[in-house]
């Protein structure tokens, strides 16, 4: 038997198809369960492009609605309205994001169909100040689920895991000093010619609401996770794996680095300058990177690519739209590539 090549690891659940069309009307609801669940909210349109296909999403989500009224009545979700003036400044106006009640939490625990997490979603974490940026990385994992779909590839609504933590060095510091913690880790398979390639990516989304420099540390990070090795503190019992770096325990080939950019629309009346914004952040990013001592050692080793959001949902992850941050120079950087990041 030929295995398929692999480019990393599954690390998420199994991509399981969520656009059957005889799917019973209870059966929408236990997919939204499992959805909330992994995902910790989702608005109304996120939930109803994930559970359709294109060729078969009606334009409103009416059963969609009916089956969440459903489940917000047996106390199985909760929801609240997105952060926003709204149109003409109404609240009202702003869709519901929804996310699961402790007794929908429990549910989908005892079904055992999905990993446990330990945390619990709250109204008062949804509407904390991280809402925007929630909701951002779940839009990178619906367009790659979308261009799956039109690509004939795989990746499925349940393919990405948000707020994934790789230690990065032993010792017990504060948890953010001893971990890098990537937005989310998607897995998806490349489908051509009948050859299957599963690749796996770290997914950082930046807002343009942190400094280039503090962005370009996190990057950083994945070349201390690159290398980094735990060791025992008692030395009679280290094993022969004692200098096999952690990552590998995880992914059989380190994740390339998708670093997507996405901030938020200009106000009314004035000029939209993000282009301009995101395309100085990634000038930002190339320079930093390039200047790093590690990155510049491990450059043969990982890969790290930057696009926006706006980008990825038009053209797709097989576009050139990634411009790769450790290739070439200032003075001859490579052309914009597809997802593999490769360069000529």
């Amino acid at each position: 038997m030929t295995l398929p090549p692999v480019e990393a690891a599954a690390s998420a659940a199994p991509t399981r198809s969520f656009a059957s069309p005889t799917r019973s009307f209870h059966a929408i609801g236990g997919e939204v369960l499992e959805l909330l669940y992994q995902h910790r909210v989702l608005s109304t349109h996120q939930l109803h492009v994930l559970l359709t296909l294109p060729e078969k999403r009606p334009a409103r989500p009416v059963y969609l609605r009916w089956q969440l009224a459903e489940l917000l009545q047996a106390g199985l979700v909760d929801r609240i309205r997105a952060q926003g003036p709204g149109g003409r400044g109404r609240v009202q106006s702003q869709p519901f994001l929804w996310f699961l009640t402790e007794a929908g939490a429990e549910s989908v625990e005892e079904a055992g169909e999905l990993p446990a997490r330990p945390y619990r979603v709250t109204p008062e974490s949804v509407a904390g100040a991280r809402q925007a940026h929630t909701l951002a990385v779940n839009e990178v994992g619906v367009a790659f689920v979308e261009w799956a779909r039109r690509l004939g590839h795989e990746c499925g609504p349940l393919d990405w895991t948000p707020e994934v933590a790789n230690r990065i060095r032993d010792g017990q510091r504060r948890f953010e000093d001893d971990h890098v913690i990537s937005d989310a880790v998607l897995n998806y398979v490349h489908v051509e010619n009948g050859r299957r390639t599963m690749l796996s990516f770290f997914v950082e989304l930046d807002r343009a609401t942190m400094t280039s420099a503090r962005l370009a540390a996190k990057l950083q990070a994945y070349g201390r996770l690159y290398e980094y090795v735990p060791q025992s503190a008692d030395r009679t019992r280290r094993t022969p794996n004692a200098t096999r770096p952690a990552w590998m325990y995880n992914y059989p080939v380190f994740p390339r680095v998708l670093v997507v950019l996405d901030a938020a629309p200009p106000k009314a009346g004035e000029p939209d300058r993000r282009p301009q914004r995101l395309a100085a952040r990634t000038e930002d990013l190339y320079t930093r990177a390039g200047a790093d001592v590690r990155l510049s050692r491990l450059k043969g080793d990982i890969n790290i690519g930057v696009t926006t959001l706006q980008q990825l949902q038009e053209h797709g992850p097989f576009a050139p739209i990634f411009t790769p941050l450790l290739r070439g120079t200032p003075a001859t950087r490579p052309a914009p590539t597809d997802l593999y990041l490769a360069t000529k």
